[in-house]
């Protein structure tokens, strides 16, 4: 069976959502692509954080495991109080 790809979030399980963001990052081209340490550095910090509600940052939206995934992403309060 193959899975619904215009289903809104609560028709999803978050293991469907999780499994998504991996594929879509497992997808990014290699030069796009931060390095592990990099990645692991930022999930940490994000875990640190305020804004941080069941795996979506509450300032900008985003997925942050897909955020962070990205080499020439930037936490959206780096110049408040994080560093990226």
């Amino acid at each position: 069976m193959e899975k619904c790809k215009r289903c809104l979030l609560r028709e999803c399980s978050k293991e469907d959502i999780y499994e998504d963001i991996i594929t879509r990052i497992e997808k990014l081209p290699e030069k796009d692509k931060a390095d592990n340490d990099l990645y692991n550095s930022r999930i940490e910090i994000c875990r640190k954080c305020e804004q941080l509600l069941s795996g979506v940052c509450q300032k900008c939206g985003c997925y942050i495991e897909f955020r962070a995934a990205f080499k020439s992403q930037h936490c959206p309060l780096t110049k408040a109080n994080k560093k990226w």
